[in-house]
């Protein structure tokens, strides 16, 4: 019998474990510990702060979910996670033994690194739907103003700022009240549509046509150094990394997104983190030091794509994600059967971004370049094809189904697929 515990219950943990108690034998336990009793859909957070979405409208609660798959569910905190014990220590101080563990977090969002930064600071979040749904849209758009919308350095996570700058662009485009507003785009990237990726396809060329579209100015190779009520200050870089211009930015609303960093339970744990509390892992997402701890998902470490003027991270987007859980769910069932690991995660990438009425899809096979294929393409069926991912994976997760046949047959027909193949290597 193995105890398998999952400490994380969003987009990577809920599918790892419907995964692994799938691959389980009748006499092995699977445990998720969250520390929130409900599932929310963080793609669809920048719906929520415009009011196009309610709180409701993209959470489930884990509990009945999971007990229907025979999954126990734990909704408190993890204090600390203690590797060499195998054991995870709650708030409470109950200690919960874990013979397997995935570590699904998602990150610590790092808004203490700018002074001012946050909704405990003068700007907005989309990170979390808490954050999303206390943005007061429509108090703003009673008495609009200047917007300043992106990314701080050291961000790894860019796609959601696009996203709400455009949405933002729609709703105010549909209240009529678009040229009351003007907007700033303000990021670490070293140009527009880098997305920490270096790029993929022609997502420069076509992100910087949508945003002179909106009429959305932008400053790139940017560092936020303090922000103040109603004012951010921006220093702009040269490529070689050296001040060039200093902005001080007006704003009645903003919308900056934090860098990440490592949660609590387990930062600073010699051998299992690096210096930001991100998890290390070697090509099965298993960590070289305590073997029996996989990790998926953001707080993944992976390190920059490429060297920026001004600090930029690594995404971990959706596709990629579950490729890891994937990999990491067959890896432990080999553990169990006595064999090594063999699966890695291709960390293949289909990505959507809403634009409101239209929107951005790119295609990274694999996400970290050089790639097999590269492709960006933006139209109104992509806003329809988020809109119905969205309703889609709740219902994944309702039903405790991570892949049905079709979602694996569409995109194996594509060419995105989830584990490399053994042979190859591909």
């Amino acid at each position: 019998m193995a105890h398998i515990v999952i400490l994380g219950a969003g987009i990577g943990g809920m599918p790892a474990a419907y995964e692994m108690k799938d691959l389980c034998g009748p006499n092995d336990q699977v445990t998720v510990i969250s520390d929130s009793p409900r599932f929310h859909f963080v793609p669809s957070n920048p719906w929520v702060a415009v009011n196009w979405r309610k709180r409701k409208d993209i959470e489930l609660e884990i509990e009945p979910v999971l007990a229907r798959k025979g999954i126990h569910a734990i909704t408190q905190a993890a204090k600390r996670v203690h590797p060499e014990d195998n054991r995870i220590e709650l708030l409470d101080g109950t200690m919960v033994d874990y013979d397997y563990l995935i570590i699904a977090t998602g990150p610590k969002l790092a808004f203490d690194e700018v002074e001012g930064l946050g909704p405990n600071g003068f700007t907005h979040s989309v990170c979390h739907v808490s954050h999303a749904e206390s943005t007061d849209w429509d108090g703003f758009t009673s008495e609009p103003g200047p917007i300043v919308v992106g990314a701080v350095q050291g961000a790894s996570c860019f796609g959601p700022a696009y996203e709400f700058a455009m949405i933002m662009d729609t709703d105010l485009r549909r209240r009529k009240i678009r040229d009351k507003v003007p907007m700033t785009f303000v990021t670490s990237e070293p140009y527009i549509g880098h997305l920490g990726l270096g790029g993929v396809g022609d997502s420069k060329g076509l992100l910087e046509s949508a945003m002179r579209d909106r009429h959305i100015k932008w400053i790139c190779n940017a560092k936020t150094t303090k922000i103040e009520d109603g004012k951010m200050f921006v220093t702009e870089h040269d490529e070689d990394g050296n001040p060039k211009k200093e902005h001080e930015l007006p704003f009645k609303y903003s919308m900056m997104l934090p860098a990440f960093k490592g949660v609590d339970a387990v930062f600073g744990i010699e051998g299992l983190t690096n210096p930001r509390g991100f998890i290390t892992i070697d090509k099965h997402q298993r960590n070289a030091k305590y073997q029996n701890v996989f990790s998926v998902g953001v707080c993944v470490a992976i390190p920059p794509v490429e060297a920026t003027p001004v600090p930029t991270g690594t995404p971990k987007t959706g596709y990629m994600i579950e490729s890891m859980v994937t990999a990491t769910v067959h890896n432990i069932r080999e553990l169990m059967d006595g064999k090594q690991p063999t699966h890695e995660a291709t960390w293949n990438t289909m990505c959507l971004a809403d634009f409101g009425d239209t929107g951005a899809c790119f295609v990274a096979v694999p996400q970290i370049p050089p790639r097999n294929v590269n492709w960006f393409g933006e139209g109104k069926w992509v806003h329809l094809a988020k809109v119905a991912f969205e309703k889609y994976f709740l219902r994944k997760m309702t039903k405790g189904v991570s892949e049905p046949f079709y979602e694996k047959m569409v995109m194996n027909a594509l060419g995105i697929v989830k584990l490399k193949d053994k042979l190859t290597g591909k």
